[in-house]
């Protein structure tokens, strides 16, 4: 079926959403009492895109952008991730993670090659972020998260790893979305230009590892969570039954990545739960 006769992808008018969430970035600055950011450059789009937002939001010299290459990542990682700085001015520094995954790494076995992948996956993203907290203590500063809306919908992304931050500027903006605005922002063009790729294992992608493309799977998030259309509406509309199928499934078995860990109920007031407060106060943190 032709591209026109699907459901459309989700609309968006960049200028606008930057000016939204750069808005966004400076309001949790100020209540937590933070000036600085961290984050983790990988070279690719997301990254990217989070990077520029920071240093809009912040300036250059408030932003240290940490690049932490394992031994099979792609040398276009560190071009692209460098392509950034160098635009940005930012501050920059490179952590090398191989010595500290693979006492790890060399544990993970069982299993076929697709799962095993994705658990080495999980482990060089855990302990990027543990570079990227201790460098947060030593910079005193948040660590900015990079993934987007598509992602958290999805699951794709490794609790305690690539989805853990101090804020999550990109987390309501879908991938087809987050390309309008890194085009805006005037992310490099070849960060644009290239697949999408966590970098976890050589010649991986993300379409490849999902199986469908991120065109086809903002239509069908689009028209299941923001219209909240039943599945057969979305099949009416053109999408494929299987696709819009395995979304829904997958955005329903996921949400336990998008919350917070429930707690057992015991007394009068819970924290997380109806001991809720905005928050901290500018200087409370110290």
């Amino acid at each position: 079926m032709a591209a026109t006769a699907l459901p459309p992808l989700p609309a968006i008018e960049p200028a606008q959403a930057i000016e939204v969430i750069v808005g966004f970035i400076r309001a949790q600055m100020a209540q937590t009492g933070f000036s600085r950011l961290v984050v983790g450059l990988s070279g690719g789009v997301d990254s990217a895109t989070v990077a520029f937002l920071a240093a809009r939001a912040l300036g250059p010299d408030d932003l240290l952008a940490v690049r932490m290459p394992y031994r099979t990542s792609s040398d276009s990682s560190e071009t692209d991730a460098l392509r950034v700085v160098e635009a940005l001015g930012c501050r920059t520094e490179r952590v090398e993670i191989t010595s500290m995954v693979e006492p790890m790494l060399a544990l993970v076995t069982g299993g076929d090659e697709a799962s095993l992948n994705v658990r080495r996956g999980n482990v060089m993203a855990r302990q990027r972020m543990i570079v990227l907290y201790d460098r947060s203590a030593a910079f005193d500063a948040l660590v900015i998260g990079t993934s987007n809306k598509t992602e958290a919908l999805l699951g794709y992304g490794t609790l305690h790893g690539d989805m853990a931050a101090g804020l999550a500027p990109i987390g309501d903006l879908y991938k087809t979305q987050l390309r309008a605005v890194a085009g805006e922002l005037g992310v490099p063009q070849e960060i644009l230009d290239k697949p999408p790729s966590a970098d976890l294992w050589p010649g991986q992608t993300d379409e490849d590892e999902l199986g469908r493309s991120y065109d086809l799977l903002d239509r069908a998030l689009f028209a299941l969570v923001d219209r909240r259309w039943s599945a057969d509406r979305c099949v009416s509309a053109g999408l494929d039954r299987a696709l819009v199928e395995w979304v829904a499934g997958r955005v329903a078995r996921m949400e336990f990545k998008r919350q917070p860990p429930p707690v057992a109920k015991l007394s009068l007031r819970t924290p997380g739960f109806d001991h809720l407060y905005p928050r901290r106060r500018p200087g409370s943190r110290r």
